[in-house]
């Protein structure tokens, strides 16, 4: 994600910070990488002139020049502007969706066709009932294309929420007065609808979207982009924004894009917040956006909020209460325990999900690391567990020559996998000892190498 803006932004940024004062010369050059840097990702013209000069501006003010260090002051310019580009200008609340009219809140999805609306509308459903306890109802107002109906009615059962149905005979207005309707009656908190999209911006196709805002008077109307449009998405941004009152952006493929200058440029043409970005193809895949927090991650900051929210989500907090009264108490770590550990490892995201997160330094240090070598190994590792015997798991002693030759098959590995796999398991003992002996310095040494395929 925005992986080519990120390496580009992360030398400025460390060249920067070396330098012990400003002058018009280092400036100007640092100013034409980043100039570069945000052309050569797609970002339009406009948005990256107006965030030069804002940086410009106050890089030649008193802010930096007064400084101690002045090459730090300049990065933190850049990172507020970067911040301000994406929305964070217009305060904390602009990225929240408002629910502030009697239920249901009415959500509008608009967008061109193939940029994963029916998906995000699925997402959406599940992100407001599992983060916000919401009660839920979605209608597909998408008469046009084969099976969308059926692929909403999909996403919305696999998520848990409820669904209205329509068919391909009504008319779009008609369908969304009629869930409004069912919602009222039903006492749904939300109601979600999703609006038919067209491979280009037509005539037609906006008057229809008009009339449905019309009709049903939603207290969010959001545009739905592909990151990947590159400069297109700043032509449909546009045609959406004059056609309806938008309220907000949501982002979809912003993992697919190495480049993601819709992200800056779409803000910036629409003047609307962005308020989700869709980060992966699961379900669970769409985030609340924070400017200033990818605005750190663009500059390599790394984003450690997110790496925390996501081990809250993963992290069985039951499980993880009873390891550590299991450990305190002097009782031994085992094989269904270190399983648990690796199960929640793949909940947070796996490796590269959580590398993604972390600061340019951190990830630079696990630069020769094959992350998806390192994740199928711990499948594997998961596997050889699920090979054993429950008295194995509980008392892993037991596997002596003939046992691990047996796993090892059920496992369908080489018996060196299961020899490996041991000989983490042994080590993640021995750090669970010292840590109910309170030894933190020497776990933490310990720690090095331990991750499969982190060595």
């Amino acid at each position: 994600m925005l992986d080519n803006l990120t390496t580009r932004l992360a030398k400025v940024v460390k060249t920067m910070r070396g330098e012990a004062r400003l002058t018009e010369s280092n400036t100007a050059e640092m100013l034409r990488e980043v100039r570069m840097a945000l052309l050569e990702a797609d970002v339009a013209l406009p948005a990256v002139r107006e965030f030069i000069a804002k940086v410009k501006e106050k890089a030649l003010g008193e802010e930096v020049l007064s400084s101690l260090t002045p090459g730090q002051a300049l990065v933190g310019v850049v990172q507020r502007e970067l911040g301000a580009l994406m929305g964070a200008d217009l305060g904390p609340e602009a990225s929240q969706l408002s629910f502030a009219q009697q239920p249901p809140a009415i959500i509008l999805m608009a967008g061109l066709q193939g940029v994963g609306k029916t998906t995000t509308v699925g997402k959406l459903a599940k992100y407001l009932k599992e983060q916000k306890k919401k009660k839920v109802l979605t209608v597909s107002a998408d008469v046009y294309r084969p099976a969308a109906i059926a692929q909403l009615q999909s996403v919305t059962q696999q998520v848990g929420a409820d669904f209205f149905p329509s068919t391909a005979q009504d008319k779009p207005v008609d369908i969304a007065l009629s869930a409004l309707d069912w919602a009222k009656k039903h006492y749904h908190d939300v109601l979600i609808i999703d609006t038919a999209g067209r491979l280009g911006i037509d005539e037609e196709m906006m008057k229809e979207i008009a009339a449905v805002h019309g009709a049903v008077k939603p207290v969010e109307t959001l545009f739905v982009v592909d990151a990947m449009l590159g400069q297109d998405a700043i032509n449909t941004a546009k045609a959406f924004n004059d056609a309806l009152p938008l309220t907000g952006v949501v982002l979809t493929k912003l993992d697919g894009d190495s480049r993601g200058g819709a992200a800056l440029s779409v803000r910036h043409i629409t003047g609307k917040p962005i308020k989700f970005a869709g980060v992966s193809e699961k379900l669970d895949g769409l985030e609340a956006f924070d400017p200033q927090r990818m605005a750190n991650r663009i500059l390599g900051m790394g984003d450690i909020l997110a790496l925390v929210e996501e081990a809250r989500k993963g992290v069985d907090e039951k499980a993880a209460a009873e390891l550590a009264a299991k450990v305190k108490s002097g009782g031994k770590f085992d094989m269904n325990d270190f399983k648990s550990q690796l199960t929640q490892m793949k909940k947070m995201g796996g490796m590269a999900g959580l590398m993604d997160k972390l600061p340019a330094q951190f990830q630079q240090a696990a630069a020769g690391a094959n992350m998806d070598q390192a994740e199928k190994q711990v499948r594997r590792m998961c596997g050889i567990i699920d090979s054993m015997t429950p008295q194995e798991r509980a008392k892993p002693e037991l596997i002596k020559a003939a046992r691990k030759r047996r796993i090892a098959a059920g496992a369908g590995v080489q018996v060196q996998e299961v020899n490996r796999m041991l000989n983490q398991f042994e080590q993640m003992q021995t750090m669970m000892k010292k840590l109910s002996g309170g030894g933190l310095m020497k776990m933490m040494r310990s720690m090095k190498g331990m991750m499969p395929g982190m060595r």
